[in-house]
């Protein structure tokens, strides 16, 4: 099978696209989502992502980690899915789609920079100085004085496949208070199991349980600096829990392929 596909990335989030609106690729197994995303012997990525068609929106996205899984909702997943469907001309700089948790609105700000609105959140458990939360996937958030010199391999694989985690699995965001409005971030995700140069989700669950400890002074707009880029997230403080939460950055075209599986 020969497959057409989109390279993009978010913020160092690397995603293989496929457009799917036809079904043709719904044969993919998930050991060939697996080889496609292998760095040496395949595309490489963090995972793929297949667009289809909806009866009312105006797509489906569908995620797959790069460990050939279906998986829940990938933040930076969304904001390229987005900039791929306005390339390929599904939408306009306005958008409305379904992914795993639900439907999502986005606006592109520019070619290469997306807002997309997140689910809201309205549970928030703390766990020995850490906040575990769900921001369409599962995370926890450690804040710390210095994560530069982190293993963030070895110590997310320890907390993720911990007895709370190991069935499920979580993702792990290591953080660190740069000032008010701004944080350094670091994340181990399940699925790819290993460290990936950002997280969309995992920086609003950062941004969030920044605010939730009061170690954002109250701010609600936040800077989070992940390895491979800059993402802002703003949100609302609800009755119970956040609402009206964005994830804003870059969304970038990298290259066109056809890779035979």
């Amino acid at each position: 099978m020969k497959i057409q596909f989109d390279k993009y990335q978010g913020a160092g989030n690397d995603f293989i696209i496929v457009d799917n609106r036809s079904g043709i690729y719904d044969l993919i197994t998930t050991s060939q989502f697996h080889s496609m995303c292998n760095r040496f012997k395949g595309v490489g990525a963090d995972g793929v992502i297949l667009i289809e068609s909806h009866p009312v929106l105006d797509f489906e996205m569908r995620y797959f980690n790069s460990d050939g899984n279906l998986s829940t909702m990938c933040g930076n997943g969304g904001r390229c899915a987005v900039a791929f469907a306005q390339r390929h001309n599904m939408i306009s700089k306005k958008t409305q789609f379904l992914a795993v948790d639900g439907p999502h609105e986005a606006e592109l700000i520019s070619e290469t920079e997306v807002r997309l609105q997140m689910q809201d959140v309205d549970t928030l458990t703390p766990r020995d100085g850490a906040i575990i939360t769900d921001t369409g996937s599962p995370h926890i958030v450690l804040p710390l004085d210095d994560i530069k010199s982190i293993n963030v391999k070895e110590e997310g694989a320890v907390i993720r496949y911990s007895k709370a985690f190991k069935t499920k699995g979580i993702n792990v965001n290591f953080i660190q208070k740069e000032n008010a409005n701004t944080y350094s971030i670091r994340t181990y995700e399940r699925g790819v199991e290993n460290e990936t140069l950002a997280c969309g989700t995992g920086a609003v669950a950062g941004a969030i349980a920044m605010h939730s400890l009061g170690i954002s002074e109250g701010g609600t707009r936040l800077l989070m600096k992940a390895l491979g880029g800059d993402l802002t997230i703003d949100f609302e403080i609800a009755e119970q829990g956040y609402k009206n939460i964005y994830l804003q950055g870059s969304a970038t075209f990298v290259y066109s392929g056809i890779i035979s599986i």
